[in-house]
Parts: structure tokens; sequence; C-alpha cells
């Protein structure tokens, strides 16, 4: 496809997000609960980690602002109008559900990072923004693929334990507009790379980059965090198959970054850091903190 049909594609694609799935409104949700104390059991560790990440939203977009300075119309368009708003209300609705099961509200991690505005200062440079936005793509793809398999293991259980009202007005409507993000960071980062905007030696340094810095949705390059999202693969059984979750997550940037590695299904420092997190909880004690 030609590289001017590409972009209008994803500019058409935007639109077509913000134009179909307004923010979700607080008044559309039911919130009843048959059995607080079983859902926050289950999946109360899991519904405060998802809110604390999705309020971090408005950080995000600081850090956007920082790494891309000369950002087109479209991402502007996506992550002020589209992603922003939807996000912000995930997160009030989900830390408002965790606070009917009787949980403290979340605490969002707002400092941008000391690594983002050293990368920042060196935004202004194109060659190293348009490795920042290939990074910013690729993050965006494995995020929003996390949230979505997330969220399904939720519905599923929620509607195992009987709990339909908060699985299909909060947990559903959700999930149901996480597909649409991933998809934007997708076809962003696919063109990127198909259009050949990195040369060679960018390329290179943005796998180095990334085998260095890359994290987990919420870890924030934070043990506490790491810990807290095994905890969240230990919730959700996640643990019981981290190659195939790391496949899920992985495969935008093993096709675009490490397709000519033959034989590898998925980049390995994705599963580096499933294990890293699986093991801080497991030191921790398996036993669940206090909820």
């Amino acid at each position: 496809m030609p590289r001017q049909d590409t972009h209008a594609k994803i500019a058409e694609h935007v639109q077509r997000l913000g134009e179909l799935h307004p923010p979700i409104a607080l008044s559309s949700v039911d919130r009843t609960i048959k059995d607080p104390a079983a859902v926050k059991a289950r999946f109360g560790h899991t519904i405060d980690y998802l809110a604390r990440v999705e309020l971090e939203v408005d950080r995000n977009v600081l850090e956007l602002l920082v790494l891309l300075p000369d950002v087109d119309d479209t991402n502007k368009t996506f992550y002020s109008d589209v992603w922003q708003p939807q996000e912000i209300q995930h997160g009030l609705i989900l830390d408002r559900l965790q606070t009917d099961l009787g949980r403290e509200p979340a605490m969002p991690h707002m400092d941008v990072s000391f690594k983002i505005k050293i990368l920042g200062a060196l935004a202004n440079l194109k060659p190293i923004q348009d490795i920042a936005k290939l990074m910013y793509f690729l993050t965006g793809a494995s995020t929003e693929r996390q949230a979505v398999l997330a969220y399904n293991h939720i519905s599923a259980g929620l509607k195992e334990m009987g709990e339909t009202a908060i699985a299909e007005t909060i947990i559903n409507p959700i999930k149901q507009q996480e597909p649409g993000h991933f998809a934007f960071y997708n076809m962003s980062a696919s063109a990127m790379v198909a259009d050949k905007v990195l040369k060679p030696w960018q390329l290179f340094l943005t796998r180095v980059l990334r085998e260095k810095s890359y994290g987990l949705v919420g870890t924030n390059s934070r043990d506490d965090f790491k810990a807290d999202m095994g905890r969240v693969a230990h919730d959700l059984g996640i643990d019981a198959d981290l190659e195939g979750y790391a496949r899920e997550i992985g495969r935008v940037e093993q096709r675009l970054l490490w397709a000519d590695k033959q034989g590898m299904t998925f980049p390995p420092y994705i599963l580096k850091a499933l294990r890293e997190s699986v093991d801080l909880y497991r030191e921790r004690g398996l036993i669940p903190r206090p909820v």
C-alpha cells in the first residue's frame, strides 16, 4: 500500500475510534456485586493494578510531549482526543469499583522518569525522535495487548462467579476499547518500518534500547511494581505459561525488529521481564499482601 494511503488509513482509524468509542460514562455502569469478598479475593489486586495503570495516562501524555516534540496531527489527535479521555475514564471507573470492594483508592505514579527526560533532551534531533517514536509505538502495542488479555481473564472469571453486572457494564466495555488502541500502534509501527523511515543504524539502536529498557505494563522500572505485576500474573494464571504469554504480547516487535532471527518466536527480553516479575513476587512471599 502506498505511503500516503497507509497514513490516510491510520488517520481514518483514529477518527473512527473517537466517533465509535466515546469515553465510558460512570453513569452507564452497573456496580452491583453479589459477593464483594469473593471478587476482592480473586481480582482485587489486579483491579487495583489496572486502575493505577489507567490513571497514569496523564503522565504518559507528559512523556509523549517530552519524547515527540514535533508530533504530527494524527498522533496528537490520538493521544489527546481519543486515547487519554478513554483511558482516564477506565481508571476512574476501575478505581470506583475497587473502593466498592473495600480497597483503598489507586495511587498512580506520576513522575516522569530521568531516562525519559534524557531521551527527551535528544529528541529534537530527528534521527533520535524517529527512534523514540518507533519505541513509543512498540510500547503501546505491547501494553494494549497486555491490557486486552488481562480484561479477557477478568471478564471470564467474573462471569464464572455470576458477577455479570460488573463484567458486562465495566470490564467488557473497557476491553472493547483497547483493541482499537492496539491497532493504532501496530499500524503506525508497521508503517514506519515499511516506509524505511529509520536507517539500519537507527533500527539497530532501537533493538538495543528495546532490549535494555523493556518493561511490562505499569512496572515503571520499579521492583515493587514488578512484584505487583508478578502477582497479577499469578492471580490471572499467566504464570502457568509465560512463554505463551510472551508470544502474545511480543508479536509486533518480533515481526518488525527481529524478523531476521530464525527460530525466535518472541524477543527474549519479554520472557525475562515476565520471569523477573514473577520471581520478585515469589521472593516477597506467596501469601498475598493484605487487601
